[in-house]
């Protein structure tokens, strides 16, 4: 029967799994790919889960009232979710954003409604940078709430009741691998968490920059994998709350123009124009589903976010 909706957060989720079969045939890959497509979400990522989560979980305890300012440090993806769930349930937005970020995700932000605050892609090469652009966000904006994705105990939550159940449900129990990158540290820990509770011989893999795509001393602007970090050999304290660290069976390294390539690749033979940290996704679980050992497996990939969000960058 027809269905008509009252609100942007009952869109949110259910996003399709699709099997590629043009891109493994070309490649003669021994696994399946499977790719979790979050750009159907409303907002067009898979951080409009957290966004809503976020901002849910606050409603209900009482600490967001209509007309609240809300406020976060962002990469692009959770700002523009949190300011698309702003709008419709009458908040206002502002985020703090590294200025080495797509400057397309920029205008989308703006184009919401939020207010951006550049920060120097500099400033994140100080290992103290996530507790000290914390600090700066809530000693600016005093009585704001802070939607904190990174340690908010919601973000990873939303990913084991939805995004973990929803890949065992479409792929009747058959995935055997999951790989995406680590942004928040949510998605991979959350759903990750859930497929391992019901499976536990299937693997969680994570894709990582490799160092030419990081920030340096010396070129504190490369072109980098917008909202993918590095987890390995990073301190503790540079690494979000809500990543689980034993979450991972394999961590994968690779640089941003392998990337752009495989996510090209995705929209010329698949006909999916998905974002850099798709693109790195893809890359990593091409890689797994080369080995022989893995003949006959499903590998599903996160495609976080639509290439549209790259143009400049591509």
């Amino acid at each position: 029967m027809p269905r008509v909706f009252n609100s942007i957060t009952e869109l949110i989720g259910n996003t399709p799994l699709l099997e590629l079969h043009n891109y493994r045939r070309r490649r003669d890959l021994a696994a399946r790919i499977l790719v979790k497509i979050e750009s159907f979400n409303p907002a067009g990522s898979v951080k409009d889960r957290i966004a809503w989560a976020i901002l849910k979980d606050a409603e209900e305890t009482g600490k967001l009232r209509p007309g609240d300012l809300i406020v976060d440090v962002t990469s692009g993806n959770t700002g523009i979710g949190l300011a698309a769930v702003a709008a419709s349930r009458g908040y206002r937005p502002k985020f703090y954003a590294s200025d080495n970020i797509s400057p397309d995700k920029i205008k989308i932000l703006r184009l919401f409604g939020a207010e951006v605050v550049p920060v120097k892609n500099e400033l994140f090469l100080d290992p103290q940078a996530l507790e000290k652009i914390t600090h700066r966000v809530q000693e600016e904006n005093p009585g704001a709430f802070f939607t904190d994705q990174l340690a908010n105990p919601a973000n990873p939550r939303v990913h084991f009741e939805t995004t973990g159940p929803e890949i065992w449900r479409d792929t009747d129990g058959e995935v055997d691998v999951l790989v995406g990158g680590v942004g928040t540290g949510g998605t991979l820990s959350g759903a990750g968490r859930f497929l391992k509770s019901q499976k536990p011989g299937m693997k969680v893999v994570i894709a990582e920059p490799a160092e030419e795509s990081l920030p340096t001393e010396e070129n504190p602007y490369p072109a980098q994998i917008d909202g993918v970090h590095k987890v390995t050999e990073v301190p503790p304290e540079q690494l979000p709350r809500n990543f689980d660290t034993g979450i991972a069976d394999e961590v994968i390294a690779l640089n941003t123009r392998d990337a752009k390539e495989a996510a090209l690749a995705l929209v010329a033979e698949e006909g999916i124009f998905a974002g850099i940290s798709s693109g790195a996704a893809l890359w990593a679980a091409t890689r797994l589903a080369a080995r022989r050992e893995n003949a006959g497996k499903v590998v599903v990939a996160i495609l976080p976010d639509l290439g549209e969000r790259y143009l400049t960058s591509f």
